[in-house]
């Protein structure tokens, strides 16, 4: 039997009907009531999600923006406490290790957070980067991570957790007091909507998930509404649309790759010989992992990564990496089990969600 690490709300999960899978080796909800239910939550209320899989690595000491600078792609020298950033890790050839955010909690001082299929990877890479002298510690085992999304995310913050956040901007964070514990409140997300990452003390998790649950506009949400809420903005999963094999280029963020630091993967970051594109299938049919894309001629010239039926869109869509000198064209054939699905090429994200990159304070 498959040894699978607990969350700190994986008694909680099961013990209040969670559907319960292995994910990143982790013991995971699915869904609670069902995927389609959690995902509409999401777009129309509120919704929290157990993302404690998640690693969260610290980083400080006397040169560790420089450091760190050549670790990852990020350009740290613009990044100011407060404030946090995705980017990447890559390997020598450029590809993609993981997908991160690193925030930075005073000068010299940052978390990294990854995911939780990378943590023996990524920090094993990250250590091997960094000069003697730094302090790098791996914190995922005691951080619990708690994700509160969807339109309202605000106003049940507001109301569960002490602190006024009415200012905190995409992408910044702040700090206030749970439970005689220290939370950190980042205006971050996965799912398009207004929403907000928690980060605390592993032991508090259960205390802060409850006290949220409490508010009737809030509901649970499984690994299944966070695949559909992402994929409909276009939002790449490591494992599947993000890997080793491809680099940030080719995933479409070529224009994250800004930082002046010479940073390991560098040189190949930027090379391009698939592209990552999006495709809308009308009908409710979707494709999966791994399934063929051609062109209108019947030639293969690519492979579906992420694919779902699209709840808040009516019809199923997905991402694939096509070659490079046919990714600029529109109609495709997607080649499921015993159908051949018609694809049209659609500019991402596939979904527009009115609360996406607004902070409550506009």
């Amino acid at each position: 039997m498959q040894h699978l690490e607990k969350t700190p709300l994986s008694d909680w999960n099961r013990e209040h009907g969670g559907k319960m899978v292995p994910f990143a080796g982790f013991d995971m909800p699915v869904q609670y009531a069902s995927i389609l239910a959690e995902h509409e939550q999401t777009r129309n209320k509120a919704a929290v999600f157990d993302i404690c899989h998640m690693g969260e690595f610290h980083l400080s000491g006397e040169g560790a923006a420089s450091a760190l600078g050549l670790a990852v792609t990020h350009d740290l020298e613009t990044l100011a406490p407060g404030k946090c950033r995705y980017g990447f890790l890559l390997n020598d050839a450029g590809g993609v290790v993981d997908d991160l955010i690193i925030y930075c909690l005073d000068v010299d001082s940052y978390m990294l957070v990854v995911n939780g299929a990378r943590i023996a990877v990524d920090f094993e890479t990250v250590k091997s980067r960094l000069p003697a002298g730094l302090t790098f510690t791996d914190a995922s085992a005691e951080t619990a991570k708690i994700d509160l999304q969807g339109p309202l995310a605000f106003d049940v913050l507001r109301d569960r957790v002490p602190g006024d956040f009415s200012g905190l901007k995409y992408f910044n964070f702040a700090w206030t007091d749970f439970d005689g514990q220290k939370l950190m409140v980042s205006r971050t997300g996965y799912t398009g909507e207004l929403g907000y990452e928690l980060f605390l003390p592993a032991d508090k998790a259960v205390a802060l998930w409850e006290a949220l649950l409490a508010d009737p506009r809030v509901a649970p949400a499984g690994l299944g509404a966070r695949d559909t809420l992402r994929l409909e903005m276009g939002y790449p999963l490591y494992g599947q649309d993000l890997d080793e094999e491809h680099t940030p280029a080719e995933a479409g963020y070529g224009w994250l790759l800004t930082s002046p630091a010479e940073y390991a993967g560098k040189k190949g970051a930027g090379a391009v010989r698939q592209k990552l594109i999006a495709l809308e299938i009308p009908g409710r049919r979707s494709a999966r992992h791994g399934d063929a894309v051609k062109d209108k001629a019947g030639k293969t010239v690519g492979v579906v990564t992420s694919a779902s039926f699209a709840p808040s869109l009516g019809h199923a869509i997905a991402l694939a990496y096509v070659a490079a000198d046919a990714a600029e064209a529109k109609n495709f054939i997607v080649t499921a089990a015993r159908a051949e699905l018609p694809a049209i090429r659609r500019a991402l994200p596939f979904y527009k969600s009115g609360t996406a990159r607004k902070s409550v304070a506009g």
